[in-house]
């Protein structure tokens, strides 16, 4: 049998991949209204913990509080999104 020796970071990075994968996987088959949360929705959106505060707190998106822990709707995020979407112009065929 062969070994594989990894450092610690790269069974970190291995871990929280396949975490990722899990989550993504259990979003798909999910037949129920799925939520993340508040980490996940931060790294989803490409965000910082202040500017999630700062849309809850002027109720740009909707979430779900039980003490500390917040939660997102997967639709309340895609709402989100939908309506802060610009759509691209159209291209003109410039062919002279």
């Amino acid at each position: 049998m062969n070994a594989v020796i990894l450092s610690k970071n790269e069974f970190e990075i291995i871990k929280d991949s396949l975490q990722e994968m899990k989550q993504h996987l259990k979003n798909i088959t999910s037949p129920a209204e799925h939520f993340v949360n508040n980490d996940q929705f931060v790294k989803l959106m490409g965000i910082s913990s202040r500017t999630a505060q700062v849309w809850r707190d002027e109720n740009k998106i909707g979430f779900s509080q039980e003490g500390k822990k917040i939660y997102y709707r997967m639709s309340d995020i895609e709402k989100f999104l939908d309506k802060h979407y610009i759509a691209a112009a159209e291209e003109t065929n410039h062919s002279d």
